[in-house]
């Protein structure tokens, strides 16, 4: 079957490139440092200040997300941060979002010719499954005593 390897590729492309990430400022920027030197919080630190507001998605996968998309979104959070000069994230959301869907169908007809009888069969099989982007969300902070 020659469609076999096209529709791979595509399911490969369709997967590989549907991460995204942003950021929306919400206080004053600091200077750019390295994603590096980001912290992750899952809970408020004692004194910080929200520089932004941060979306983003790892890889699209199919049925749910993964540990390695769930990674690769806070990295991406980690280097939006880093961007407008916060040193910390404070995670707010980490999970999965309906990014679509991929369907494969199949399908095929035999005309034969016997000596005394003519026939036909026809036949079709089909199946799709949902996309998934993990996604992360997350507040840029500047934490002033990091301990």
């Amino acid at each position: 079957m020659k469609s076999a390897p096209l529709l791979g590729l595509l399911a490969a492309f369709l997967m590989a490139g549907c991460a995204t990430s942003s950021s929306r400022l919400v206080g004053p920027a600091r200077p750019p440092i390295s994603p590096d030197a980001v912290r992750i919080y899952k809970a408020p630190p004692a004194k910080y200040q929200e520089i932004a507001v941060l979306d983003a998605t790892g890889g699209t996968n199919f049925f749910h997300g993964t540990p390695a998309s769930e990674a690769e979104a806070i990295e991406r959070l980690k280097t939006e941060a880093a961007k407008v000069g916060a040193n910390g994230v404070l995670l707010t959301l980490v999970g999965d979002r309906p990014s679509g869907s991929i369907g494969v169908g199949v399908g095929g007809t035999s005309i034969g010719a016997g000596r005394r009888s003519v026939g036909a069969v026809s036949g079709g099989v089909s199946g799709g499954a949902p996309l998934v982007s993990t996604a992360a969300e997350g507040i840029a902070i500047y934490v002033f005593d990091q301990r």
